[in-house]
């Protein structure tokens, strides 16, 4: 990925949106589809190139592996 680059990828049901070298302007979803709606409006705002990375299946349910 090059600089700018969102990725919309799942982490344990939570979906991110990741801006390569932008952390700042990342997010967080608790739905596949509003996430990858909210990374597709920011990489062309970028100008930047999308993607969506479906490596887990989606349980719907956020966690914190930090928090009990």
């Amino acid at each position: 990925m090059a600089d700018g680059d969102v990725e919309t990828i799942n982490k344990r049901g939570q979906w991110v949106n990741s801006v390569e070298g932008d952390s700042a302007r990342s997010s967080s979803f608790s739905s596949r589809d509003e996430a990858i709606e909210a990374g597709r409006a920011l990489a062309e705002e970028l100008g930047s190139r999308h993607t969506v990375r479906d490596d887990e299946e989606p349980t719907g349910v956020i966690t914190d592996p930090g928090q009990d």
